[in-house]
C-alpha cells in the first residue's frame, strides 16, 4: 500500500476514526488497534512476510528482557548476539545471499578453481533494512544499559511495526518512539493540522517532483549511450531531484501521518541541497540512518578522536557500510566510497563541523560565496548519484566518462529548453523550501501568514499542481527496494 495510492486514501481515514473515536478511551486498545492496522498495512504488500516481523519482534522482546534481568555481562552478551544473529541473519539472507554467492563464484573462477552454485529467486521483504535497524538499536541500547527493556509486548510490537514509518523510515530509536506508546494520547488539533500540511508537502515532492523527474532520469540512464555529455549530466541532475523528492517526500508523509495519531518522529531531511559542503550535506540527508551509523558504528570505532590513520579508516568504514546497506551491488559500495573521499579532506582539515547553522540565516538570499558552495556541493552529489542509479559498475563508469566527454552543440544550453516545465516545477519547490528552510518543513512557514485567504490560496495552488502533474500510474517509492 503506497502513500500516494487510493488504497491509502481510504485506509488512513478509517484508522484515524477508529483510533480517535472508538478506542480513544483505552491506551492499550489504541496500541492493539495500531498494531493490527500496521500489520494489515504491511500485509497489503505480501502477508507472508509478516512472520519475519513477528518473529524478529518476539526474539528482540524476549532477549532484551533477559539482558535487563541479568547482571552477568557474559549472559547479557549472549542474548545480544542472539538478537544480532536473528536480525542480521534475516537481512543478510534476503538481501545479500545472491550477491556474496555470485562474487565468491567469480573470485574462484579468477583463481582457476571451478565453483558452481545456484542463486536463489529471493523476494526482498519491503522495509527489512529499516525495521531491522530499528529493533537492533533497541537491543543494543538495552545491552548498554541506556534503556530498560519493555514489559509490554503489544506496545513494543506496535513500536516495531508502526505503519507510517515501517517500510522506509525514519529509522526511529526506541528511546524516542517507544515511550510514546506508553503515554496517554489526546487529540491535538494544531498538531494534526500541521501533520496534514507536511503530508501535503511530501505528496507534492513525490508526485510532482520525483515522479516527473523520474521520466527523464530513466530515459537518459536507460539509453545513456545515445546522449551527449550535457544530456547525461541532466540525467544525473533529474535523478538527484527524483531521489530527493521521492525519499524526503516519503519521510514528510510518514512524519505528518504520525502526527495525526499523536506521535512525533525524528526529522529525516533538513534541506540537504542547500548544504555548503559534503559534511553539512550528510548532516542533512537521511538523518536517521546517518546518526544510526554514527552512534552504533563510528563512535564505537573511536570516531574522529583517534589518530589520523584511524580517522581515515573509520570514515571509509562508515560510508562503505552505508553504501552496502542500500543494496547488494558494487555501485552502492563505490557510491559510499566516493562520498568518503568527498568527506575526508573536510574532516582532516577540521572543517567537518563548520556549517552547523542555516545558510543565509536572517538573510533573504545567499552571498555569492554561499551560492557557489551550494552549487559545487550539489554537483559533487550529482556525480555520486550516478553510481547510485546505474545498473552496474560498468554502466556507471561509462556514464561518468560520457559526462566528461563531448558536450557537442548542447553545451550552449539548447538542450535545456525541452525541460523548461520541469525546471519551473523545481524552481517552485526550491523557492518554497528556501523560504521555509528555518522550519522542520517549509509549509510551517505558511502557518505564520496572518491572512487565512492567502494561506488557503497557497494550499489550493499546491493541490492544483498535484492534480495537474500526478501521473496516471502509481509509482512506488525508491527506498522500498532497500
Amino acid at each position: 500500500m503506497l502513500f500516494n495510492s487510493l488504497d491509502f486514501a481510504i485506509f488512513l481515514p478509517i484508522v484515524f476514526i477508529g483510533y480517535w473515536f472508538v478506542f480513544n478511551r483505552n491506551l492499550r486498545l489504541q496500541n492493539v488497534f495500531l498494531l493490527l492496522a500496521s500489520y494489515y498495512f504491511y500485509a497489503c504488500w505480501d502477508w507472508r512476510f509478516l512472520s519475519l516481523i513477528a518473529f524478529s519482534t518476539g526474539v528482540d522482546f524476549w532477549a532484551s528482557k533477559q539482558m535487563s534481568a541479568s547482571t552477568n555481562q557474559g549472559r547479557k552478551r549472549r542474548f545480544l548476539i542472539l538478537s544480532l544473529l536473528v536480525n542480521l541473519g534475516f537481512l543478510g539472507f534476503f538481501k545479500y545471499y545472491n550477491f556474496f554467492l555470485e562474487n565468491f563464484m567469480e573470485a574462484f573462477s579468477l583463481l582457476g578453481i571451478p565453483f558452481q552454485a545456484s542463486t536463489l529467486q529471493i523476494i526482498l521483504p519491503v522495509g527489512i533494512s529499516f525495521y531491522t535497524f530499528q529493533t537492533l538499536s533497541y537491543s543494543i541500547d538495552v545491552y548498554r544499559g541506556k534503556l530498560k527493556a519493555s514489559d509490554d509486548f503489544i506496545a513494543f510490537a506496535a513500536f516495531v511495526s508502526f505503519f507510517p514509518q515501517l517500510v522506509a523510515g525514519p529509522i526511529e530509536r526506541a528511546s524516542n518512539l517507544l515511550p510514546q506508546f506508553f503515554k496517554a494520547r489526546s487529540f491535538d488539533y494544531y498538531q494534526a493540522v500541521d501533520g496534514m500540511r507536511q503530508i501535503l508537502w511530501g505528496l507534492f515532492k513525490k508526485v510532482v517532483i520525483a515522479d516527473n523527474c523520474a521520466v527523464h532520469a530513466n530515459e537518459i540512464f536507460n539509453n545513456s549511450g545515445d546522449y551527449s555529455g550535457a544530456q547525461l549530466f541532466l540525467g544525473a541532475f533529474f535523478f538527484a531531484f527524483q531521489i530527493y523528492g521521492d525519499f524526503s517526500g516519503y519521510s514528510d508523509m510518514a512524519i505528518g501521518t504520525s502526527r495525526l495519531f499523536g506521535f512525533d518522529l525524528k526529522k529525516n531531511f533538513a534541506y540537504p541541497y542547500f548544504s555548503r559542503n559534503m559534511a553539512e550535506f550528510w548532516r542533512r540527508w537521511h538523518i536517521s540512518l546517518s546518526t544510526w551509523f554514527r552512534d552504533y558504528l563510528y563512535i564505537p570505532l573511536g570516531g574522529s578522536r583517534v589518530s589520523t590513520w584511524k580517522k581515515i579508516r573509520n570514515t571509509f568504514i562508515i560510508f562503505l557500510v552505508s553504501g552496502f546497506w542500500h543494496g547488494a551491488n558494487w555501485t552502492f559500495i563505490i557510491w559510499g566510497g566516493l562520498n568518503a573521499l568527498y568527506f575526508l579532506p573536510i574532516l582532516l582539515s577540521g572543517k567537518n563541523r563548520q556549517y552547523l547553522d542555516i545558510v543565509a540565516d536572517n538573510r533573504s538570499l545567499p552571498s555569492p560565496v554561499e551560492f557557489l558552495q551550494m552549487l559545487s556541493t550539489f554537483i559533487l552529489a550529482c556525480l555520486a548519484w550516478i553510481f547510485f542509479r546505474a545498473n552496474d559498475l560498468g554502466h556507471a563508469l561509462d556514464y561518468i566518462q560520457g559526462v566528461f566527454g563531448d558536450w557537442g552543440s548542447y553545451g550552449d544550453g539548447a538542450v535545456y529548453k525541452s525541460y523548461k516545465v520541469e525546471f519551473v516545477l523545481l524552481l517552485i519547490m526550491l523557492s518554497i523550501e528556501w523560504w521555509g528552510r528555518r522550519f522542520d518543513h517549509p509549509l510551517m512557514r505558511w502557518a505564520e501568514l496572518k491572512s487565512t485567504a492567502v494561506r488557503w490560496m497557497l494550499y489550493i495552488a499546491l493541490i492544483a499542481l498535484i492534480g495537474l502533474w500526478m501521473r496516471a500510474e502509481e509509482s512506488p517509492f525508491i527506498y522500498f527496494q532497500f
